[in-house]
């Protein structure tokens, strides 16, 4: 082992210009590398991405990384680039028919292959990797097997079938949070034992970022509040909303009441778009994102000084997730979530399913009626029934996973309600103990907070005007216009 760590903090050095491994990136490479399957839960900003990118110098063949964004496979490559790691490509659908085949047909050409579960759901996809081999299997994100494969993207559920054909000689499974259940999760759908897997797990807190909540009386309320809260925080900041529609709209509000350069940030907009913001946020061209869940996965800014929830988050996960995107550098941020009556409705609408009944269900398998009469979730019903998933057993699959939803979300409204240290809350559902915490901790040991005296980092001057062309540079290069 000890030769083995020798030569991991080795490449470390030379390869990546670091004297010292990050929490937990050491026993996680040592655990993957004596082929165990490895299950690692390291926070936002822990250096996730190191995990697979080493062992590329170690291993002979290409490695597969399963990934669940477009913009994080996006960003991730451009990385790799940046690096000088031109061996890299991606599978997705934003790939042209030609360029996937012979990207398939080269699959040895390659060190990094980034793709989707959807891609790897197609039998020609798989039986390439198959025949060619892979060296080692990422599954990036690995939360959303437990929390998007059942009702949303079913093709995280086939993942099982995908490592039993590939039969990959490395196995990393990577997320930043996930608790003991999630995780159990995880490992039960991919169809390994708590036995076989290797499991690294790093605390979530991160004890630099204030936690508060804000209660305000109504919407116009809220709007006001985070006008004022902008013009004393400044800028390097995320604002998250639950509407595409309210993102687009605040945008252009707060860029026409502040003299900072904001910009909305969704699934909703052009790839070259959500690229070219994603740069220029990065670069600290644009002070504010307003922002959906789609923005923030690969996100590696280490001077975002505080985000802000405009909407209340469907769960404690995704919230710390969120949050985490904050005081990368350590220095002191600030995560601050504001709440009116009512915003509770919007996670239970946005969360809510509606099942057909069984009845259609059946008729459906029989052709009598067409995928429209599925309804809402059309897409998935009609994958679990293309599966040989009776409706009986498909009803109760939503109803179980409803009731997981709306447990999370009773979570999140315990931490919005409690009483008690609001840290203290966020341990306790991630199974962790409690800690002893510095003075600046949340809004609950510190009522009395004002943004003054949190003690945050002096804020980054404006950009040039004329960088404007950095960006186009970078997108030209990127996307090889």
């Amino acid at each position: 082992m000890a030769t083995i760590q020798a030569q991991l903090k080795q490449i470390l050095h030379d390869k990546f210009g670091f004297d010292h491994f990050r929490p937990g990136q050491l026993a996680t490479l040592e655990a993957l590398l004596t082929g165990q399957p490895t299950l690692a839960v390291l926070p936002t900003g822990a250096g996730k991405t190191l995990l697979y990118q080493l062992p590329a110098y170690l291993l002979k063949g290409p490695i597969l990384i399963v990934s669940p964004l477009i913009s994080l496979m996006q960003d991730q490559l451009n990385r790799l680039r940046q690096q000088g790691l031109k061996k890299a490509a991606m599978l997705n659908s934003t790939i042209g028919y030609q360029d996937r085949q012979l990207i398939l047909n080269h699959l040895s050409d390659y060190q990094f292959i980034f793709t989707s579960p959807e891609m790897l759901a197609k039998e020609t996809n798989l039986a390439a990797f198959k025949r060619q081999g892979v060296a080692m299997m990422v599954i990036d994100e690995a939360h959303c097997i437990s929390q998007w494969g059942p009702d949303f993207r079913p093709e995280y559920l086939l993942l099982k079938e995908v490592i039993k054909s590939l039969q990959p000689a490395k196995l990393l499974m990577l997320t930043a949070t996930a608790t003991p259940n999630t995780r159990q999760d995880i490992i039960d759908r991919l169809g390994l034992t708590s036995q076989q897997v290797h499991q690294i797990v790093q605390s979530v807190n991160r004890e630099n970022i204030f936690l508060a909540v804000e209660k305000v009386f109504n919407p116009d309320e809220k709007r006001q509040r985070l006008v004022e809260l902008l013009q004393q925080l400044g800028g390097q900041g995320i604002i998250y909303f639950s509407s595409r529609a309210l993102a687009n709209e605040m945008s252009a509000y707060l860029s026409a009441v502040t003299d900072y350069q904001v910009a909305a940030y969704h699934a909703g907009i052009s790839d070259v778009d959500r690229y070219r913001i994603q740069q220029q946020f990065m670069h600290d061209e644009l002070q504010i994102v307003c922002a959906t869940s789609a923005f923030g996965m690969g996100i590696d800014k280490d001077n975002i000084r505080y985000v802000i929830h405009y909407h209340l988050p469907n769960s404690l996960e995704n919230y710390v997730q969120e949050i985490g995107r904050a005081g990368r550098n350590g220095q002191q941020a600030l995560a601050i979530l504001l709440y009116a009556p009512g915003d509770i409705q919007i996670p239970r609408l946005l969360t809510s399913v509606e099942v057909p009944p069984i009845s259609v269900m059946e008729q459906f398998n029989k052709g009598g009626v067409p995928i429209e009469a599925l309804g809402p979730q059309a897409e998935v019903i009609a994958f679990y029934l293309s599966h040989q998933t009776s409706p009986q057993v498909i009803k109760q699959l939503f109803h179980e996973q409803e009731q997981k939803v709306q447990a999370r979300l009773d979570k999140m409204m315990e931490y919005l309600q409690t009483q008690t240290c609001r840290r203290q809350v966020i341990l306790n559902y991630f199974g962790e103990s409690k800690i002893e915490q510095g003075q600046l901790c949340c809004d609950v040991d510190l009522p009395h907070w004002t943004v003054s005296n949190l003690d945050l980092p002096a804020e980054v001057s404006r950009s040039l005007p004329n960088s404007q062309l950095d960006w186009r540079r970078r997108l030209n290069s990127f996307f090889n216009l």
